[in-house]
């Protein structure tokens, strides 16, 4: 799946947990397009790793944080920050689904 706003960078923790985080801060008239987005990347989650969110330290599969501020100035502005926890089986379907082949 290509993915048009959310471009995910990629960190390992020490517990063998990986973590894809996104930001994007888009006009007020593209935000709907950034939730749409966001709500694929999370129904794909739940979809292939069912009943499987909670706290990876306490034996989930994945976990995810959203948050959405309003940046005020020139031209209003909504910044989404999406983050998505997970084991290494997690982690790999995870880029197969939405990380470019090179």
């Amino acid at each position: 799946m290509s993915l048009r706003w959310l471009d995910f960078d990629y960190s390992e923790g020490s517990d063998e947990t990986g973590v894809f985080d996104a930001m994007a801060s888009v006009e007020l008239k593209n935000a709907t397009e950034v939730e749409a987005e966001i709500a694929s990347v999370l129904a794909w989650a739940e979809a292939t790793f069912p009943g499987q969110r909670g706290p990876v330290e306490e034996g989930s599969e994945w976990d995810c944080d959203v948050s959405v501020t309003d940046e005020q100035g020139g031209v209003p502005r909504r910044c989404f920050s999406l983050s998505i926890s997970g084991t290494a089986m997690f982690c790999d379907a995870f880029r197969e689904r939405f990380e470019p082949t090179t």
